[in-house]
C-alpha cells in the first residue's frame, strides 16, 4: 500500500506541481544567472575561467562585471592557484572550467593550494556526466566527485535543478571555506519552486516518502528517481525519494532513517558507480544500520560520443532502470 505522503514530502510535492509548467534549464546556465546576482550584493566575489566562458556561462558575469573577471587561458592549474591567491586577499573566488578539466587535470594545485589551506575558493565545474552528449568520453567526467571526495576540507555539491543549482552557488559563497559545484550541460526539469524551497549545504530533501524502498539520487538523476516513484506504484510498491544535492558533508540522519524504515536503498547518479554518491551512501549504511543498496550509475566504464537521452539509456541512467533496481533491492531484504 502507498503510504500518504509526510507533511514534509506534501509540501515538496506541491512545490513540484508548481514548477512543472517551468521550462527546462541546464545547470550551467544557473551557474552563470546565480554568479551575476551574487556580483550586485558582493563586491568581493570574482569569477575566473579557463578560456571557456561562453560554455560555463560566465560570460554572463564578464559582460556585467568585467573588472571582476579574469580569463586566465586554458591553463587550468594555474587558474586554481591564482584564485588560492586571491582568497587569501579577503575574495569570495569562482574558478570556472569543465569539470574534467577542473577537478582532473587542476586536482594537484586544488589538494596543495585550497583544500590544504582551507582557502574560499569555490570551484564552479559544468559539462559532468555523459549526457555532455557528442563531445564524448574525453569531456564527459564520471570520476569527479570520487576525485574531490578524497580532498580533507572540500564540500561537494551537485544541484537537481535551476532553482537548487542558484541557491548552493549563494550558500557556496556563503559557506567560508571550498566547494566544489557541480553542473550540468543538458536541460533538465525545474523541480522546486524558488518561493518555498529552502536549499541547506549537507541537508538532504525528502521529496515524497515510502515504506518498501528508497531512492536516493542526485543531480539529474532526480527526476528520473520521481518518474521511477510513479512506475513502482503502478506495481504497488510505495518508494521513498530522497534528494542528496551534497555529496560531502552527505546527511547521515537522513539516509540511516530511510535504512530503517524502508529496509532497501537505490541510489541514482550519472558518475561512476565507484567514488560518487552511491559509494558515500553505503559507507553511511555499512556504519549505522546495514541494509541492501543496489547503485545505478555508470559501471566502472568511460561515456562515449552520442546524443545526451540516448547515452542516459544505454548506461542505464532511466527511471525505468531505477525501477528495476529498486525491485531487485526489495527481493534483496526479503531473503
Amino acid at each position: 500500500m502507498i503510504l500518504t505522503p509526510a507533511p514534509q514530502a506534501q509540501k515538496r510535492k506541491d512545490d513540484i506541481r508548481m514548477s512543472e509548467m517551468k521550462k527546462p534549464i541546464a545547470t550551467r546556465e544557473s551557474y552563470g544567472n546565480a554568479l551575476t546576482e551574487l556580483g550586485a550584493v558582493n563586491e568581493n566575489v570574482l569569477v575566473l575561467d579557463a578560456d571557456l566562458s561562453k560554455s560555463t556561462k560566465t560570460e554572463v558575469f564578464l559582460k556585467k562585471y568585467p573588472e571582476r573577471f579574469i580569463n586566465a587561458g586554458i591553463a587550468e592549474g594555474n587558474m586554481m592557484s591564482v584564485a588560492a591567491g586571491l582568497a587569501t586577499c579577503g575574495k569570495v573566488v569562482f574558478a570556472s572550467s569543465f569539470a574534467m578539466f577542473a577537478a582532473g587535470r587542476a586536482f594537484e594545485q586544488i589538494r596543495n593550494s585550497i583544500g590544504y589551506p582551507n582557502l574560499n575558493v569555490k570551484i564552479g565545474a559544468t559539462h559532468a556526466g555523459v549526457s555532455v552528449g557528442e563531445d564524448g568520453a574525453t569531456h564527459q567526467c564520471l570520476e569527479d566527485i570520487g576525485i574531490m571526495r578524497t580532498i580533507p576540507n572540500m564540500v561537494i555539491i551537485n544541484p537537481a535543478d535551476d532553482v537548487e543549482a542558484r541557491l548552493a552557488v549563494k550558500a557556496a559563497a556563503e559557506h567560508n571555506g571550498p566547494v566544489y559545484l557541480r553542473f550540468g550541460r543538458l536541460p533538465v526539469p525545474v523541480i522546486y519552486d524558488e518561493a518555498t524551497y529552502k536549499f541547506e549545504i549537507g541537508k538532504g530533501v525528502l521529496l515524497a516518502d515510502g515504506s518498501d524502498v528508497t531512492l536516493i539520487g542526485t543531480g539529474l538523476m532526480i527526476g528520473a528517481a520521481l518518474e521511477a516513484r510513479e512506475l513502482l506504484a503502478a506495481d504497488g510498491i510505495s518508494a521513498r525519494v530522497i534528494n542528496i544535492h551534497t555529496i560531502k558533508p552527505i546527511d547521515a540522519d537522513i539516509i540511516t532513517k530511510a535504512a530503517k524504515e524502508t529496509g532497501a536503498i537505490v541510489t541514482a547518479e550519472e558518475h561512476n558507480v565507484l567514488g560518487g554518491l552511491g559509494s558515500a551512501v553505503c559507507e553511511v549504511v555499512a556504519a549505522n544500520h546495514p541494509v541492501p543498496v543496489t547503485r545505478i550509475g555508470t559501471q566502472d566504464v568511460f561515456g562515449r560520443s552520442g546524443k545526451p537521452n540516448e547515452l542516459l539509456k544505454m548506461y542505464g541512467l532511466t527511471a525505468e532502470d531505477i525501477a528495476k533496481q529498486a525491485k531487485a533491492a526489495i527481493a534483496m531484504k526479503n531473503k
